[in-house]
This record gives C-alpha cells, sequence and structure tokens, in this order.
C-alpha cells in the first residue's frame, strides 16, 4: 500500500535497510572467514577491486538517469497523464538496456587490461582472476538496470516496501553463493551469487509494478518530452557519478599498493559506517524525493518537508557516529572476527572504522541535501560540490599515504573530512537557492 508521509515511507525503508545491511554484514563475515585467510588475502582484495568497472558503468548509465531525473520527470508526468509516464518508462528502460549493452561488450573484451588499468600493482595472476570476476559481474549489473528503474517506478508510486526488501534478496543470493558454491568454485562463488542476487532483485519488484500498471514493453521513443527532459537533468548527475567514481577507483588504486588485505579492510570498514548511513540517510532521503518534487514550486512546503527530513536524519545520525566511533573495535569483531580473521587485522579495521565514523552524519544528511536539489531540478549544483570534495578527498588521499606514509586509515580519514566539508558547502547552497530557511527552524 501507499505511504503517504515521508515518515511512515522511512520506517518501511529503515527496517528493510537495516534487515539488508545486517545481512550484508553476515556477507562480509562469510567472505572474511571463508576468504581471509593467511596468504590468500589477496582473493579477496582481488574480488572487491572487480567490483569498480562493472559498478562504475551501472552508476554512470542508471543511478545518474535515476535518482537525479528519472524520478523527478516521471512523478510530474504521473501526476497529469499516467499513460503517458508509463510510455516515457519504457522508452527510458529501452534506452538504458540499449547504452550497458553496448559498453559492457567493450568492458568484456577488453576487462584484462582495464584490471591492469585500475589495480596496476596486482600481479598477473591476480590482474586475470580481476578480469574473470568483472566480467561475471558485469551480467549482473545488466540485471540492475532494469531492476533500479522498476524501483524508480515503484517510489513515485509512493510505494517503498517491496524496493526495499530486493536488496535483501540480493544479499541472500550473494550468501548463497559463498556458502554452497564456494567450495566447488572458489572466490567464483559470490561473483556467481552477485548474478543470482541481481536476478532476486528484478523479480521480486516485477508482480507489484504490473499491480499498480506498470509492465515492461521494449520502446524507445526518443522523441518523448520527458525523455529529453531525463537526458538534460542526468548529464551533470553523471558527470557527479564520474567524479565519485574516480574518487573509488582512486582507493582501489591506492590500497593495490598497500599490504595485502589492505582493500578488504577499507571496505569492511566501509561497510560498518555505511551502516547508519543507509539506515538514517539514505532511507529518509528516497522517502522525501518524490514527495519534495511535488512540491518543487511551493518553497514554503518545500522548506517545511526538508527540514524535517533533516532534523529526523540528525536525531539518529549523531548517536549512531558516536556509537560507531567508542565501540569499532568490539563491532569489527562481531561483525568479521571469524578464526581466520587475525587481531591485527580487526585492530587495524577498527581503526579504520574510527575515521569514517567521524563523518557518518554529513554523509547522512548528504543524501538528502542531493536529493533536494534533484527535486528542484538542480543538478550543476550537486555537480559542482561533489567535484570539489572528490578533489579535496583524492589530494587527501594521496597525502595520507604517499606523503605521511600512513596506511590504509589514510584513505578512510580523506573520505570523512570530504564528506564534512561537501555537506557543509551543500547546504549553505541549499539556504540560498530556497530564499533562506526560517532561522528558528535551522538546527543549532
Amino acid at each position: 500500500r501507499k505511504q503517504n508521509n515521508i515518515l511512515s515511507a522511512a520506517v518501511v525503508l529503515m527496517v528493510a535497510v537495516l534487515v539488508s545491511r545486517l545481512l550484508g554484514l553476515v556477507r562480509d563475515r562469510l567472505l572474511a572467514s571463508t576468504f581471509y585467510i593467511e596468504g590468500s588475502q589477496w582473493q579477496l582484495d582481488v574480488y572487491f577491486a572487480a567490483f569498480r568497472i562493472p559498478d562504475m558503468i551501472f552508476q554512470l548509465l542508471v543511478l545518474g538517469a535515476l535518482s537525479a531525473a528519472f524520478i523527478p520527470v516521471y512523478s510530474h508526468f504521473l501526476s497529469k497523464k499516467e499513460k503517458e509516464a508509463q510510455e516515457l518508462a519504457r522508452s527510458v528502460i529501452t534506452l538504458s538496456v540499449i547504452g550497458f549493452s553496448c559498453v559492457a561488450i567493450g568492458i568484456y573484451i577488453f576487462a584484462y587490461p582495464l584490471s591492469n588499468l585500475i589495480a596496476p600493482d596486482f600481479d598477473p595472476i591476480e590482474l586475470e582472476l580481476m578480469a574473470n570476476l568483472t566480467r561475471i559481474m558485469l551480467f549482473a549489473q545488466f540485471f540492475f538496470v532494469i531492476s533500479n528503474f522498476y524501483t524508480g517506478i515503484l517510489q513515485s508510486h509512493q510505494r517503498f516496501l517491496i524496493p526495499a526488501i530486493a536488496p535483501i534478496l540480493y544479499n541472500v543470493g550473494i550468501i548463497f553463493g559463498i556458502t554452497v558454491l564456494s567450495p566447488y568454485i572458489n572466490i567464483y562463488g559470490p561473483a556467481v551469487g552477485v548474478v543470482i542476487g541481481a536476478i532476486l532483485h528484478l523479480l521480486i519488484q516485477i508482480p507489484i509494478a504490473y499491480t499498480i500498471g506498470f509492465s515492461y514493453r521494449p520502446k524507445a521513443n526518443i522523441k518523448h518530452k520527458g525523455v529529453r527532459q531525463i537526458g538534460k537533468l542526468m548529464l551533470p548527475r553523471t558527470a557527479a557519478l564520474a567524479v565519485t567514481q574516480l574518487e573509488l577507483t582512486i582507493a582501489v588504486f591506492l590500497s593495490s599498493s598497500l599490504a595485502d588485505g589492505s582493500l578488504s579492510i577499507f571496505y569492511f570498514a566501509q561497510h560498518l559506517q555505511a551502516l547508519p548511513v543507509g539506515l538514517f540517510g539514505l532511507t529518509i532521503g528516497q522517502a522525501a524525493l518524490p514527495m519534495l518534487s511535488k512540491e518543487d514550486h511551493n518553497i514554503k512546503r518545500f522548506q517545511e518537508l526538508f527540514l524535517s527530513s533533516f532534523k529526523q536524519i540528525l536525531y539518529f545520525a549523531l548517536p549512531a557516529c558516536v556509537l560507531l566511533l567508542v565501540l569499532r573495535v568490539p563491532l569489527v569483531r562481531i561483525a568479521y572476527g571469524a578464526k581466520s580473521f587475525p587481531w591485527d587485522a580487526t585492530l587495524l579495521t577498527g581503526r579504520v572504522v574510527a575515521a569514517f565514523a567521524i563523518s557518518v552524519a554529513a554523509l547522512a544528511v548528504i543524501q538528502l541535501l542531493i536529493r533536494a536539489f534533484y527535486a528542484l531540478q538542480d543538478t550543476i549544483t550537486p555537480l559542482v560540490v561533489g567535484a570539489f570534495s572528490v578533489f579535496l578527498n583524492v589530494v587527501l588521499a594521496i597525502w595520507f599515504i604517499k606523503g605521511m606514509q600512513m596506511d590504509v586509515v589514510g584513505l578512510g580519514l580523506a573520505v570523512s573530512i570530504a564528506g564534512i566539508v561537501q555537506a557543509v558547502i551543500l547546504f549553505i547552497a541549499l539556504n540560498h537557492k530556497v530564499k533562506t530557511f526560517p532561522p528558528s527552524c535551522i538546527p543549532n
């Protein structure tokens, strides 16, 4: 059924995201216990590095259109003429599938040299494995291309439960790959599990989409007004995501030169930080986007919706930041403390978690701030601010790793500093754009 206000939608998302993120921690614990074995940590590093290229293409081709342009434009058409909105959705999905397929074929063919470009310090065996895993994960992204547009359609209809359950099934697929397939095909098990999870992510959303009147049929009407509008809006967002992907790629590039297991520890710590950010920032931000998009011409109502959501995020995210900082080592041990995960790796992961923890609140509110700009159909401001943040992150990461000879903790610290700066600049810019929030409503 519909969730008719931001809080009720956010609660539905929070519950599902909590389950999904907890399953994600179970997934990571299984990865650590199965593959983070003395002398074999490099396999897990390669597995995480192999995500980089497929995820980059997905983010640029799909999320750029989905988060910044599709939902606001689709919601606008939906409020006027539903049939035209469905035609828009079919055209955008078809064009995205065609675009992704063309790029994916090239990546499949040149997977090895691209892997060498991203992780130059990997040896030939590691690069060959990374290329093979990359090719497998490309198939998963194909299903995600379609599935994420289904998510956008359902959220625009204010149906949040099923799209929130879909990531849970994605993690179930990976866990199946680790537990059932890995004994037979080793590190390829979780990679195949990624494909299984992506298929489940799509399948669970098809029935509910059909009940609200949407069924996908290939159609590519590039002359549709909404398609052109989405194309115009998504270009700045795609550029912003390209900058962000550069940031993540630099992290892989730098960590590949560190000790074996460093990239895995970086991702393990990041996943712990992502729990409160996703639980409080992403959920409220996703729930707010369709509703903020409907109030883009009513500034007073827009201000009220934004500020109530902003305060709700801070109410939860600030205590989570403190808890993550104080309880970092016990949390790491609970999440990843398998017998094969050594104590020194636990301590190092805890240090990286501490570096990430200081920016939990900032990264959580960024999820809302960016979507507020998208609701106002402004994708330029998040691009400019995001580009500056990524530049700062990359400069700090290189300085911490190469200049100050820090370990993987330097990568986490660079992410946190850049995130805090980004949140402050975005809030100031939005405050200016909506003709100043009422002073009494702005948190001290």
